[in-house]
C-alpha cells in the first residue's frame, strides 16, 4: 500500500505543480483578460486538486475530511470568482468585445435595463 501511495504522490504532485506553472505562464503570456482568466482558473482548480490528491495519499486518513473540504471549497469558489472578474472586466470595458463569439451579457443587461457603455470602435481603440 505504501508503494502505491508513493507512486500516486510521485505522479500527482509534479502534475499539479506543472499545471500551476503553466497557468502562471498563461497569465503572463496571454494577450487579453478572457484568456488570462481561463489560464488562471484551470491552474487554480486542476493544479490544486492534483496537489491535494497527492498530499492526501501521504497523510493519515483522519486528515482526509479537511482536504476534501479544501477541494470542495476550491471547486465551488473558483468558477464564481472567475465569473465576477469576467463581468467586472466587461463592465469596465477592459474586455475587447469584438473578440467575443457571442455577447450574451449585453443582451441580458439590455433586458434588465442596465446601461452598458458602448464599446469604442476599432478606430477609436487604435488611437
Amino acid at each position: 500500500m505504501t508503494a502505491v501511495s508513493d507512486v500516486a504522490t510521485a505522479v500527482l504532485l509534479p502534475a499539479g505543480a506543472i499545471f500551476c506553472l503553466l497557468g502562471s505562464v498563461g497569465l503572463l503570456r496571454f494577450p487579453d483578460i478572457g484568456s488570462r482568466l481561463h489560464a488562471a482558473a484551470k491552474a487554480q482548480t486542476l493544479g490544486l486538486l492534483l496537489i491535494l490528491s497527492g498530499t492526501a495519499a501521504q497523510t493519515p486518513l483522519r486528515y482526509a475530511p479537511v482536504l476534501l473540504l479544501v477541494i470542495l471549497f476550491q471547486l465551488l469558489t473558483a468558477p464564481i470568482t472567475s465569473q465576477i472578474v469576467g463581468r467586472t472586466a466587461y463592465r469596465v470595458q477592459a474586455l475587447d468585445r469584438r473578440k467575443l463569439f457571442r455577447d450574451e451579457l449585453a443582451d441580458r443587461l439590455a433586458l434588465d435595463g442596465t446601461p452598458v457603455d458602448a464599446q469604442p470602435s476599432s478606430e477609436d481603440a487604435d488611437r
